[in-house]
């Protein structure tokens, strides 16, 4: 039986209805797509990264964007983020989290790219 249960029309034709770790991560993915503050009623919500992607992509920005990556899992407490790896492309940034997804103890790499034109963040 699934523990954690919800539904997204992203994507999604006839089967709406996601569960445990796809759940986490359409939900994670959302808060890395919506720009902190517009979430009525949930002002910390969100992540303000799209800030970072058009600053010079030094070793200050880097820890920055890995600051930011940190604190919006953090605010999931079905993520359990292990490792974090940050890659500056040349149309945006690509983001490689280890998570976990609790209660499960399995870890999974999540490649995350951060369009910088499109202004979208995708798993890649």
């Amino acid at each position: 039986m699934p523990t954690f249960i919800g539904f997204t029309t992203q994507n999604q034709f006839k089967k709406f209805t996601l569960v445990d770790g796809e759940l986490i991560k359409r939900d994670l993915l959302n808060a890395f797509n919506i720009t902190q503050g517009q979430l009525p009623g949930r002002p910390s919500y969100g992540t303000t990264l799209w800030d970072f992607l058009f600053e010079n992509q030094d070793q200050v920005t880097m820890a920055a964007i890995l600051r930011e990556v940190q604190r919006v899992a953090g605010g999931d407490p079905r993520v359990y983020l292990s490792d974090v790896n940050v890659y500056p492309q040349e149309n945006g940034v690509l983001i490689e989290l280890e998570v976990q997804f609790v209660p499960n103890t399995d870890s999974q790499l999540l490649s995350v790219f951060f369009n910088q034109q499109q202004r979208r963040a995708t798993f890649v």
